[in-house]
């Protein structure tokens, strides 16, 4: 069979939940074929780089298993039985199956779930105009980021910061909570250019020894969920040793004289105590940032997943201003862009509809929602009924055996919009197979960047894939509200409408431009007129329970966690869970270089480069626990257990284990994931998902059905 031959180049943007939001530029050989995924040079923040992952993205969308056609549940719940159906006979079943919840236990009954396995605003959010116009049960969004934005936004009072590019004008990076040489490639493009344009240090904080903190001039690796210890020592030698920048201090923060007064204490023997670090790397990294002006806190997710991870967040970003760092070009702090879009989505979200009476689910409690618990259900009807789109909770939720438990109830109907069989799909009722990002037409925005980049359809999709959108307005028309604003529209009426009232340019426009360059100038980015609070400072002392958030629970839910006991100055706030002597290790469960969450885990090149699910232990630890490299162990707490291979290296500390993932469940012995061993209850004050703070045992797996 002949090759076929490059028909043009097509661009578009890379849709997947990662803040990069590359710019890509895309070989399309036919009406139906890719072939390399390149990142678009011409873009200032892709700048012509990408991820492995998705540059073989051609394996992913034309891989032989892609979900074709809609199937309808043949057997029990989760036997693997289908029988193909057309999409009217599937459509006409969500349908029905929805409208006889409403009848029997009423419209908030009905959850539609969904995340970000597109980061599409008409793909992925269009959800929410069917679930307002029908009064479905609301979802708080808590599993990603809000513990890091509620950190980020207690000190500066917006989610924006420092133009990213400007990695490339420091003169020290440092990147903090974050594997960006696997995850985000194009961090380490801009800190790599400042290293070699202005010989810049890059300096990597991380739980253990990464690609990105082998590659840097400083790698530091402390214990985790103690990073507030660590800042909170960092600022104790700046003010200890005159590195604190006091004009700065004075215009722009609230109290540095009462930080300062309360840092007194806050020694590097205490920190080094806490977090494993050394007093000479403590006191190494504070003369770095502070004899280097220009210094840029990359500060990413990673060290926020901890139940204490908006303090530790807001004590990171606390540094900088201690410096005064933000006064310089490459110099200040960076976390995420969110807020100065400024997209309006009322329409595709069908916000008009909306009705603040009906009740909010917090996601990462999808288990105890589905297993009838009265709190986490907010004494509101039990789920009866579901559309997932766009995530895989059975594998990629906390508490997996509560979700599995909840999703196999006989009474509960579940449609999934999917473009494989995932461990979510293979326990619905009823399964629709969608479309990839080259399918269908979208627009994204870039969280770790600035540029808005359009996403049109490249090429068809296989089979009888559909877009979500084309899911949403089809199940409107069949449950009563199809006649409403917004559900005729499609993908690019619906953008270019966005645009419009965005005051931004159209569909047409943005095509032929591929993408738009929004960052706010200097003086808005470093804060040069105030931080974005009523006083224009800074707060060091932030107001928690009271203060505006990004995504502060709704009204209904209210506050979450031990928001009592948060601190009042940056600090170490113990409300992690600490290692005892029934669960003598910390586990984290980082990104996998070929993953990113659950996607690309069924792509070949992906599995065979990470193999299998591993544990990686201490050498001194697992000498003393008998295991040898590669043997099975099994790991596990009060929320179950799972097993897995060990990979004996010295790259944590002592009593720290970490599981890069995410595998697919059925990539585990026992067909159970990671996620058995996360919680979900929710961290402070806003909720989120604690999923690199876990205490765990950990054994030789003696019997294969060990349990």
């Amino acid at each position: 069979m002949n090759k076929p031959l490059l028909l043009r180049t097509g661009h578009s943007a890379c849709p997947h939940d990662c803040p990069s939001t590359c710019a890509l530029d895309i070989e399309v050989l036919d009406t139906g074929h890719i072939g390399r995924v390149r990142g678009a040079k011409e873009n200032s923040y892709t700048a012509g780089v990408i991820c492995a992952k998705v540059a073989r993205y051609a394996e992913r969308i034309h891989h032989p298993e892609r979900l074709l056609k809609p199937v309808i549940r043949g057997g029990a719940k989760g036997e693997g039985i289908w029988k193909e159906a057309s999409w009217e006979a599937a459509l006409d079943l969500v349908a029905e199956r929805f409208l006889k919840a409403e009848a029997d236990h009423g419209s908030e009954s009905v959850w539609p779930y969904y995340y970000a396995g597109t980061m599409g605003l008409v793909q992925r959010d269009s959800i929410h105009r069917l679930r307002h116009a029908k009064k479905y049960s609301n979802q708080f969004d808590s599993i990603c980021t809000n513990l890091a934005w509620t950190g980020f936004f207690a000190g500066t009072g917006k989610l924006g910061g420092v133009d990213p590019r400007e990695m490339a004008k420091s003169d020290c990076v440092v990147i903090w909570g974050t594997n960006a040489a696997a995850t985000q490639v194009n961090v380490m493009t801009h800190a790599v250019r400042a290293r070699k344009d202005r010989g810049a240090k890059i300096v990597a904080i991380d739980i253990y020894e990464t690609a990105t903190v082998r590659q840097a001039d400083l790698g530091l690796v402390l214990k985790p969920g103690t990073d507030g210890a660590f800042a909170c020592a960092v600022m104790h030698v700046l003010f200890r040793d005159g590195l604190a920048d006091w004009d700065y201090l004075n215009a722009y923060t609230d109290d540095p004289k009462g930080l300062e007064q309360h840092l007194q204490d806050r020694k590097p023997e205490w920190a080094a105590a806490i977090t494993g670090l050394s007093i000479a790397e403590i006191e190494e990294f504070a003369r770095l940032v502070g004899t280097t002006k220009r210094t840029f806190f990359r500060l990413g997710y990673g060290f926020a997943r901890q139940r204490n991870g908006a303090v530790n967040m807001h004590a990171a970003l606390s540094i900088p201003a201690v410096t005064g760092a933000w006064k310089y070009e490459g110099g200040g702090g960076f976390h995420s862009n969110s807020g100065i879009f400024h997209m309006d989505k009322r329409e595709i979200e069908g916000r008009a509809f909306a009705d603040p009476s009906v009740r909010h689910i917090d996601q990462c409690k999808i288990g105890p929602a589905l297993t009838g618990d009265a709190a986490a259900l907010y004494d509101g009807p039990p789920v009866m009924a579901m559309l997932v789109q766009n995530t895989n909770p059975a594998n990629v939720a906390p508490e997996q055996r509560l979700v599995k438990q909840g999703m196999l109830r006989d009474d509960l109907f579940m449609a999934v919009h999917e473009q494989f069989m995932t461990d979510t799909a293979k326990l619905a009722d009823v399964v629709l197979p969608a479309t990839m990002f080259m399918e269908h037409d979208d627009i994204y925005r870039g969280g770790g960047q600035q540029h808005i980049v359009l996403g049109p359809k490249l090429i068809e999709g296989p089979g009888e894939t559909r877009p979500n959108l084309y899911v949403i307005n089809e199940l409107a028309k069949r449950l009563g509200v199809g006649d409403l604003p917004g559900f005729d529209l499609d993908a690019k009426t619906l953008i270019d409408n966005m645009m419009a009232a965005s005051n931004l340019p159209g569909f047409d426009v943005l095509k032929e431009k591929r993408w738009l360059d929004i960052q706010p100038d200097f003086e808005t980015a470093h804060y040069q007129k105030g931080f974005s609070w009523p006083d224009g400072k800074f707060r060091f002392k932030p107001d928690w329970t009271n203060g505006p958030s990004p995504n502060r629970p709704p009204q209904s839910m209210g506050l979450q966690g031990p928001f009592e006991n948060l601190p009042q100055w940056p600090d170490y706030w113990q409300a992690i869970e600490v290692a005892d002597e029934k669960h003598p290790f910390r586990l984290a469960t980082s990104p996998a270089h070929n993953f990113l969450n659950s996607t690309f885990s069924e792509t070949p090149t992906s599995v065979a480069k990470e193999r299998r699910p591993e544990l990686l232990i201490h050498p001194e630890d697992a000498a003393e626990l008998g295991i040898e490299d590669g043997a099975r162990v099994e790991i596990g707490n009060d929320r179950g257990e799972v097993v897995v291979h060990a990979r004996i290296q010295a790259v944590t500390k002592r009593g720290v284990v970490i599981s890069e993932g995410i595998f697919a469940n059925s990539a585990f012995e026992r067909g159970e994931g990671i996620n058995v061993l996360t919680g979900a209850d929710s961290p402070a004050p806003n909720g989120g998902a604690a999923f690199h703070d876990n205490k765990v045992w950990v054994r030789l797996a003696i019997d294969k059905f060990l349990r």
